[in-house]
Formats: C-alpha cells, structure tokens, sequence
C-alpha cells in the first residue's frame, strides 16, 4: 500500500502553526487600524466656516460648532443644509482616511471569495 498523504502527513504541522501566527499578525494589525481611526478626527466646515463638524474616523460625530451668523430664525433650512453640508463632507474624509488605514490590510482580501465587507 502507498502513503496516505492526507491532513496529518508531513510538515503540515508547521505550515498550520505559521498560517496561524499570520492570522493572529492580521488581526493584530487590524486592531491597531482600528484604534488609530478611533483616535484620528476629521474637521469639515460649511457656509465658508459658518459650520464645523469634527467626526471620528471610526465616524463617531465629536462636535458641532456653529456661527452666530449662520442662525437667522428667518432661514432655518439654510443652516440645516450648511450642518447637512459639514456632515457629508466629514463623512467622505472618514472614508478616505479608512481607506488609507485599512487599505493595505485588506486589499487582498476584496475580490471573488475573499473577505471583502468584513474590514
């Protein structure tokens, strides 16, 4: 009879033990990504800085600043739109600075059978 050549022959031991420590490395880093946007913020501001918004890169919103001059109790929907503004200007910096973060940690990982949405 042949060898049987299945799971538990040769130097498959090792190669587990060393796919292994890659996963704890990637999850490691992926930890320490996901720290770093937690502790980087983003300023956007609207209406020529009449409105700021500072958000987290893990897009927790941490301030709202606003002018005087942008509150007219006459035209509210205009400091509605300037904060709408702001906010979707402070979203698209978080997700360029996700994708500078977290890019080279999953960039593998987006086509056909991988990991992508998981990151």
């Amino acid at each position: 009879m042949g060898k049987f050549n299945g799971f538990g022959g040769g130097g498959g031991g090792a190669n587990m033990q060393q796919l292994m420590r890659q996963a704890q490395k990637m999850q490691q880093d992926m930890q320490a990504a996901q720290q770093e946007l937690a502790d980087t913020e983003v300023v956007a501001t609207a209406g020529g800085g009449m409105v700021e918004v500072v958000m987290t890169c893990d897009r927790k919103l941490s301030s709202i600043k606003i002018a005087k001059e942008a509150v007219d109790p006459d035209d509210v929907e205009m400091l509605e739109d300037m904060i709408l503004a702001g906010f979707n200007e402070a979203m698209q910096l978080v997700e360029k600075e996700q994708e500078r973060v977290m890019g080279p940690l999953t960039g593998g990982l987006g086509g056909a059978g991988g990991l992508g949405g998981l990151f």
